[in-house]
C-alpha cells in the first residue's frame, strides 16, 4: 500500500538532508508554493514583500548579515567552486576601518596681474577675488588651505596596528580610523614609504579584530578575490571580482612594486583597504585605478601583502624603510634588441648604463649586458628586476645571470642602500628602425676635450640623421654620441661599418644623449 506524504513533510525531509535551505538567506517554505519576484503581463516586475503575499504563502527574508555579525546556525554555502563572499564579509569585515584626514598645505604664490592701483581693471581684479591680487586667495604672497580626505585600512594587530597606503595620509595633521562598531581613534602614523605607497598607523585600543594574512606566490591569475572599503565614503562596501595579472610595473615610479591585477570596482576612498583572496586572507593592499574618468575602469591594482609586510616590519622597528639598490639603468628587450644579441627570444632587462662604483658595477656588470636571472627568478621583462631588487635588503649577496657575447655567465653582487641614489628605468623610443648606407648616419671621432667632457674613452659624434633612414626610424638624433654596437664599444667609422656589415635583421645601437645611455634598436634588414 503506497503512502502519500504531505508537501509540508517532503519539504521539511528535503531540507533536513540539505536540498532545501531553512533559513537565514534560502527561501524557506511552508504548506504552499513559492512566489518568486515575476513580470507580469506588461513586462514590469511585481515585488513578493510580505504584505503582499497569500495568507498560506510564506517567503523567508533574504537579509545580508551586517559586517559583524555571526554567520546564520544553518547557513547554506555557495555552490561549489565559488567562494562565500558572504563568509568572508562578516569575518573578515569588522577588521576593515573607514580612515578620515584633515590638514594644511601651502600654496605657491600666484602670479597676478601686475596693474598700476589707479588701472580701472585693478580694481576689477581685487573686488572678483582674482588669484593673487589682495584680497584674492593667496593675497599675492602665497598662503594654505585646509585639505580633507577620506580612505580605507585594516588591522593587522589587536593592539591597534593599522596598513594603508602612504597617500591616504600624506600631509595629513589629524587622522582618525572609525570601526565597524562606529568607535572612533585619533590615529599616529608610525611612518610611511612613498616608494611602495605603505603606511602604518597605530591608535590605542586592545582586543581589536584582526585580518588574516595571506601570500600571492599561489595565488593565480583568474583567481576569485574581493575587496572591502569605503569607496566615496560608503563605509564598508564589498566588491568582488578576479586576478587579471600578477607582478605588473607600473612605471618608474612605482617600478619597487609587483602590482597585482584586478577587475574588482575600486573608486576613490578605497585606498589603504584590503584585498582578500577566496579563503578570506589579506593578499594585497588596493592602492590605484586605471581611468580615464577618476572613476573605475575596469582596470585597478593592489600592493601584495608581502611587500606591505616588509615595510611594516622595519617602520615598527625603527621608523625607516630601507630599499636595496643595485645601480643600473635598464631597458625593455624587444625583438630587435634580441635579434641584435642573438637571443631566442625577447626576454630579460638590457642594461643601458652602470652607475660607476656602484653594486652593479663592482660585481662586474656592463652596458650591453641582458639580465637574465636575478636571485634565481627569471626575469621576463626589464620592470621586474626593480622589483625583485626591492624584495632583498642592503647587504644582501645574490647571483645575477647575464647574457655577454653570446653566452650565459653568472656574477655575484652585494646590494646598496637606495636611499643614497636612486636606481633608474631608461626609456628608448619603441620604434623599429648608421656607418654611412645601411644606418643613414654621418659620423666623425670625438675630439680630445669632447671625450673629457663626456668622461668617456669610445664613441663618435653623430653630426646628421638622414631623413627616412634606419637611424631615423629608430629615433637616433644628431647630437646623440654613437658609444657602441650591439655591446662592442666603437671608436671609428670602421668599427661601426665592419658591426653593420656583419649584422643580420637589425643592430643595438648604445648612444649617449645628455647624461643618459640608451640602446636604441635600429632594423636594417
Amino acid at each position: 500500500m503506497e503512502k502519500m506524504i504531505s508537501l509540508k513533510k517532503l519539504v521539511w525531509a528535503l531540507a533536513a538532508a540539505g536540498v532545501l535551505g531553512v533559513t537565514g538567506g534560502a527561501l524557506a517554505m511552508r504548506d504552499a508554493k513559492l512566489t518568486p519576484a515575476a513580470a507580469t503581463s506588461d513586462g514590469t516586475a511585481t515585488s513578493t514583500a510580505p504584505s503582499a503575499l497569500s495568507t498560506d504563502t510564506q517567503v523567508a527574508a533574504v537579509t545580508t548579515p551586517l559586517a559583524n555579525a555571526a554567520a546564520p546556525v544553518n547557513y547554506t554555502p555557495p555552490p561549489a567552486g565559488m567562494p562565500d563572499f558572504a563568509q568572508i564579509a562578516a569575518t573578515q569585515g569588522p577588521a576593515v576601518v573607514n580612515i578620515s584626514v584633515s590638514g594644511t598645505v601651502k600654496m605657491r604664490a600666484s602670479r597676478a596681474p601686475q596693474l598700476d592701483p589707479d588701472d580701472p581693471f585693478y580694481e576689477f581684479f581685487r573686488r572678483f577675488g582674482v588669484p593673487g591680487m589682495p584680497g584674492g586667495p593667496g593675497g599675492g604672497e602665497g598662503g594654505s588651505r585646509e585639505v580633507r580626505g577620506q580612505g580605507s585600512g585594516f588591522i593587522v594587530s589587536g593592539d591597534g596596528i593599522v596598513l594603508t597606503n602612504a597617500h591616504v595620509v600624506q600631509d595629513a595633521q589629524e587622522v582618525v580610523v572609525k570601526l565597524t562598531d562606529r568607535r572612533e581613534f585619533r590615529a599616529k602614523v608610525l611612518g610611511s614609504d612613498k616608494s611602495t605607497d605603505v603606511a602604518v598607523l597605530k591608535i590605542e585600543a586592545k582586543n581589536l579584530p584582526t585580518v588574516r594574512l595571506g601570500a600571492t606566490k599561489d595565488l593565480r591569475v583568474g583567481e576569485w578575490v574581493l575587496a572591502i572599503g569605503s569607496p566615496f565614503g560608503f563605509e564598508n562596501s564589498v566588491t568582488a571580482g578576479v586576478i587579471s595579472a600578477k607582478g605588473r610595473s607600473l612605471g618608474p615610479d612605482e617600478s619597487r612594486v609587483p602590482f597585482l591585477q584586478t577587475d574588482v570596482a575600486i573608486n576613490p576612498g578605497n585606498s589603504g583597504g584590503p584585498l582578500f583572496n577566496a579563503r578570506g586572507e589579506v593578499v594585497g593592499i588596493n592602492s590605484q585605478i586605471y581611468s580615464a574618468s577618476g572613476g573605475y575602469q575596469g582596470l585597478s591594482f593592489a600592493i601584495p601583502v608581502e611587500v606591505a609586510n616588509k615595510v611594516r616590519a622595519q617602520i615598527e622597528k625603527g621608523g625607516k624603510v630601507q630599499h636595496a639598490r643595485l645601480g643600473v639603468m635598464v631597458q625593455e628587450v624587444n625583438q630587435g634588441f634580441a635579434d641584435s644579441f642573438k637571443l631566442e627570444r625577447p626576454e630579460g632587462a638590457l642594461v643601458a648604463n652602470v652607475e660607476e662604483g656602484g653594486p652593479a658595477a663592482k660585481a662586474g656588470l656592463r652596458s650591453g649586458d641582458v639580465i637574465l636571472s636575478f636571485k634565481g627568478q627569471p626575469i621576463v621583462a626589464s620592470g621586474d628586476l626593480p622589483a625583485l631588487v626591492d624584495q632583498t635588503s642592503p647587504g644582501d649577496k645574490v647571483a645575477i645571470e647575464v647574457w655577454r657575447g653570446g653566452k650565459r655567465e653568472t656574477l655575484s653582487a652585494t646590494m646598496g642602500n637606495a636611499n643614497d641614489k636612486a636606481a633608474k628605468v631608461a626609456k628608448a623610443d619603441d620604434a623599429n628602425a648608421g656607418a654611412h648606407g645601411k644606418l643613414g648616419l654621418a659620423l666623425r671621432p670625438l675630439q680630445p676635450e669632447e671625450r673629457r667632457q663626456l668622461g668617456t674613452r669610445d664613441g663618435l659624434l653623430i653630426q646628421e640623421v638622414n631623413d627616412g633612414s634606419a637611424a631615423a626610424r629608430a629615433g637616433v638624433r644628431p647630437g646623440d654620441v654613437l658609444l657602441a654596437v650591439n655591446g662592442t664599444p666603437v671608436q671609428s667609422i670602421e668599427q661601426v661599418r665592419s658591426a653593420v656589415q656583419g649584422a643580420d635583421k637589425s643592430v643595438a645601437l648604445l648612444v649617449q644623449r645628455g647624461g643618459d645611455k640608451i640602446f636604441v634598436p635600429v632594423r636594417i634588414g
